[in-house]
């Protein structure tokens, strides 16, 4: 989150069209100090340019995309990397789309991940899940059931610990990737989700990121999860827990206890994410720790409509964007 004289120096454009321009340099002019605008998070994500929006008067926002081609055509688009990045602003947020001149771009389409708190790149945002935080500036209360089944794991033998990421041992870094990649399994996640491990190197590497762990008794890993620091936020980024320890729900002391106490010291919010659709049963989970929520935006930006109704000539209303890549298309 912006402090008051970060926010003071971004302002909105008049009407007066702003000028976009894509920046082939793989997300180099976007960089800041915040995970989801870091060289080790646009390089793990194979992020390919930079969007330049100028208002002509010294302010820009600064969007990392990953361009892409559209099979079977002449054409390109662009998508945000995963998770939160928005964009770096740089005395400018909250542009209307109808106040950019998209032609220099020469993108279709383009599908921008908002910040989970403002400001954000683009007025009129698509509203999507409702997400939750730990705020350790307001109470916090867990239910007693969850309360009763972290003291239970941790009579168990269970134990959490919390460390930078870069300063965790080598078999701590590898028991993360086993369970994460356990948990996608068991949740038949899509193969988005099954990261590399160059993808985790580049997570390892970040000075944003910190890994939490939870050992059985006999020192096994039985959960653990990673978070990261970007825009005033702790995000629980990835996470999972062993095929085994399911039943035991040691995710509970790793995130509820380890992460919680790391934000608390840290003095930020721990964002939680939502569910996978709105009212599911991890959102109502998510929720009954949380105390306080916000909802994620999403931008839809139609660059070329000529050529982006022609694409999409075929496909059916489903609501997907861009909606000639829709499953079926």
């Amino acid at each position: 989150m912006m402090n008051h004289s970060e926010a003071s120096r971004v302002r909105t454009p008049s009407l007066k069209p702003c000028r976009a321009v894509l920046v082939p340099d793989e997300g180099m002019s976007a960089l800041s100090e915040d995970y989801f605008r870091s060289t080790h998070h646009l390089r793990a994500e194979g992020v390919t340019h930079t969007l330049v929006i100028e208002d002509g008067e010294g302010g820009s926002l600064r969007l990392p995309l990953i361009v892409r081609p559209i099979e079977g055509t002449p054409f390109r688009d662009a998508i945000s990397p995963y998770g939160f990045p928005g964009a770096r602003l740089d005395g400018l947020s909250e542009v209307p789309k109808d106040a950019v001149d998209w032609a220099g771009t020469e993108l279709v389409s383009i599908f921008v991940r908002d910040r989970v708190v403002g400001p954000r790149c683009f007025a009129g945002g698509t509203q999507r899940n409702e997400v939750f935080f730990i705020d350790p500036h307001r109470p916090i209360e867990f239910q007693a059931e969850a309360r009763r089944q972290m003291r239970r794991n941790i009579r168990l033998g269970f134990v959490s610990t919390c460390c930078p990421v870069r300063e965790a041992s080598h078999e701590e870094r590898e028991g993360f990737k086993e369970v994460y990649r356990q948990t996608m399994v068991r949740d038949g996640a899509l193969s988005r989700y099954f990261f590399s491990d160059a993808y985790f190197e580049q997570l390892f590497s970040s000075p944003c990121a910190w890994l939490a762990t939870t050992r059985a008794a006999d020192g096994h890993i039985a959960s653990s999860g990673v978070g990261v620091f970007s825009d005033g936020l702790m995000h629980h980024y990835l996470g999972g827990t062993a095929d085994a320890d399911l039943g035991r729900s040691p995710a509970k002391n790793t995130v509820f206890g380890a992460l919680v106490e790391l934000s608390t010291w840290l003095g930020l919010p721990l964002h939680l994410g939502g569910g996978v659709r709105p009212g599911d049963g991890l959102e109502q989970f998510k929720r009954s720790f949380a105390n306080a929520s916000s909802h994620l935006y999403t931008h839809e930006l139609i660059c070329e409509p000529t050529v982006y109704e022609r694409l999409s000539a075929s496909s059916r209303d489903t609501g997907y964007f861009p909606a000639y890549r829709a499953p079926g298309s």
